[in-house]
């Protein structure tokens, strides 16, 4: 049974650092991609950063370059979304998916999703 558990969300004032976690199971994170994405009210859901388990290779959207890093643990089959110097506008609940043949942004491409979790980031 394929499942993704997101955890580490929660509100932290502009500047502030939150750590994402997302635990898959074992098949679904052995040589696959898996990324973050997130959505905000009202808007499209939108890529945040991707990284193949097997290869590495982490890839970023332009607006958290610099200030989200993505790693994993292969021993724990988690990947994480370390999230410093947090914005207003990174408000959103995030989702870890899994499985892209792509390995890209394109949101159609992923096979599975978590549940999410929220953060929210005061001004």
């Amino acid at each position: 049974q394929v499942q993704l558990v997101e955890s580490g969300g929660g509100s932290v004032q502009a500047g502030g650092s939150l750590r994402l976690s997302c635990a898959a199971s074992a098949n679904t994170y052995s040589n696959n991609c898996m990324g973050w994405f997130r959505q905000a009210p009202g808007k499209e859901r939108e890529g945040v950063a991707i990284i193949h388990t097997a290869i590495g290779l982490p890839i970023y959207a332009a607006s958290v370059k610099g200030r989200f890093t993505i790693s994993q643990d292969n021993a724990k089959n988690t990947v994480y979304l370390q999230m410093n110097d947090l914005k207003p506008e990174d408000t959103a609940m995030y989702y870890c998916a899994a499985v892209s043949r792509s390995c890209s942004f394109t949101l159609y491409d992923y096979s599975y999703w978590g549940q999410g979790t929220q953060v929210t980031v005061s001004s």
